[in-house]
């Protein structure tokens, strides 16, 4: 009777032991590599820039402009290397046009005029340029760190500072629109102008080419002395990141 009850017992035992669901191996995550990867691309952009607030009786005209060029290091995190923060240093330039407008950068002023001067003889076409030497810095994903060829976004800021603002004025003209003149007249002054700017900047894009903006968030011109006016900028970005 004892080895019945003990062999019933064994083959109970036996039976929950092969019934048990066999325990799933976890697999470990594959580690990208990126040591082999460069950490510093140059950014270059271009697109049009325009300016938020800007009063009807300003001019503009044709195609205003952004040309930009950074060089940046980019940091992957540790944990997870699709997100990483990048960052550097470079030369940013705005290039806004007006047509039959006196932008009185030089002028002894106390504010910066914009005067529509077409009931006169004037310079038909205006460009105000500034340039500024910025530092970016941007919180970065992407789908493909180590190839470089996945969809790609980016938030951040950049903080620059001004080093040039000029005007140039070519085409000079009758209030008919007579041609008098091809000379072209350079003027430059930063008196007006906020000596340092704070921007906020977004991309998006796939693979090197990317869709870029970004807006000022600091005033264009020194508190009381012009139009306040915020510039913003779209357009398209190469990059290797």
């Amino acid at each position: 009777m004892n080895k019945a009850l003990i062999f019933i017992a064994c083959a109970l035992f036996s039976t929950q032991l092969f019934a048990q669901e066999p325990v799933p191996v976890k697999k470990k995550k594959e580690k990208i590599d990126l040591s082999n990867r460069a950490n510093d691309h140059f950014v270059f952009q271009l697109g049009m820039a325009g300016w938020n607030g800007t009063p009807d009786t300003i001019n503009k005209s044709g195609f205003s402009k952004t040309v930009n060029l950074y060089l940046m290091m980019d940091y992957p995190f540790k944990t997870n290397p699709n997100l990483s923060i990048g960052f550097g240093a470079g030369i940013a330039s705005d290039h806004i046009l007006f047509t039959k407008t006196d932008v009185g950068i030089n002028k002894s002023t106390a504010q910066l005029f914009f005067t529509n001067v077409s009931d006169t003889n004037h310079y038909k076409k205006t460009k105000l340029a500034t340039t500024y030497l910025e530092a970016p810095i941007e919180f970065r994903y992407s789908t493909a760190p180590l190839t470089g060829k996945g969809f790609k976004f980016a938030v951040g800021v950049k903080v620059g500072t001004l080093l040039n603002a000029h005007t140039r004025n070519a085409k000079y003209e009758t209030k008919s629109g007579t041609s008098i003149s091809d000379h072209v007249e350079k003027e430059s002054s930063k008196k007006f102008f906020n000596k340092t700017r704070l921007s906020a900047t977004a991309r998006f894009g796939y693979g090197h080419f990317a869709l870029f903006g970004s807006y000022q968030l600091t005033p264009l011109l020194r508190d009381g002395l012009g139009p306040v006016v915020k510039p913003f900028s779209i357009g398209i970005s190469f990059t290797g990141l």
